[in-house]
């Protein structure tokens, strides 16, 4: 028979072993909070951290998508339309891939037509001279510069916009902040999702053309018209060209 005081320290045993293999199996994302410039963990194996991580997430409406476009812009232009919160791809042949960005917060809006001057991969960051004292009258201290990777406020790719030869300091980047995707955010950048990012990263080419509408949309109508989303090919139409 067992003694009662085996039976305690068996029962204690088996409880801190629980303990530990919840606590192994305990799932923490860890982000970077760039409103208030410092780090944050979640244990998304809480219903509450999991409830907030998916409230994180874009809209539907800002996820990619093939979108039919009307536009005499060529092919492999970006039009960022900041009222709307929408970038798009032209592919030519009255279509464009459209993705989903986070736009300059107010005062930060802006409009015109640039050229991708040059692009990065996990690029680094310099905040500008304006932004650190603009900060540090807040109580916050920007780094005076941070390495490409996870925590950077550039994310995962970065196309810089160029006018008349120079750098413009506006930026077509990601985020890890995908909850900003659809919102006026930035100082003056436009955000898209990491995964979007790397996705049109490959598609332009240094000099391509980029025309940002500003906040208030005016102008939209002499550039662009959105025509709703492609419609998906019916099978039999594509076995048989009907």
């Amino acid at each position: 028979m067992i003694s009662l005081k085996k039976l305690v320290l068996g029962l204690a045993a088996v409880g801190m072993v629980a303990s530990v293999a919840a606590e192994a199996s305990a799932e923490t994302v860890r982000r970077y909070n760039y409103a208030t410039f410092s780090w944050e963990t979640l244990d998304a194996s809480q219903p509450q951290a999991q409830r907030r991580i998916q409230s994180r997430k874009p809209a539907q409406e800002f996820m990619r998508r093939e979108v039919r476009i009307q536009t005499s812009e060529k092919p492999g232009t970006v039009i960022v339309d900041s009222s709307k919160r929408f970038l798009y791809f032209v592919e030519g042949n009255g279509m464009a891939t459209r993705y989903g960005v986070g736009v300059g917060k107010e005062g930060f809006g802006w409009s015109g037509t640039m050229k991708v001057g040059r692009k990065a991969e996990w690029p680094g960051w310099t905040p500008p001279a304006a932004m650190v004292k603009r900060e540090r009258a807040k109580g916050r201290e920007l780094p005076a510069y941070m390495e490409g990777g996870p925590a950077n406020p550039l994310g995962a790719r970065a196309m810089y916009l160029y006018r008349g030869g120079g750098d413009s300091m506006f930026r077509i980047h990601g985020t890890n902040q995908p909850w900003t995707i659809g919102q006026m955010m930035s100082s003056g950048c436009i955000r898209m999702m990491n995964e979007d990012v790397e996705h049109l990263y490959s598609r332009v080419p240094v000099g391509s053309k980029v025309i940002v509408i500003g906040p208030d949309g005016r102008g939209a109508a002499n550039v662009y018209a959105e025509l709703g989303a492609a419609r998906s090919p019916n099978v039999l139409e594509a076995l048989f060209g009907g």
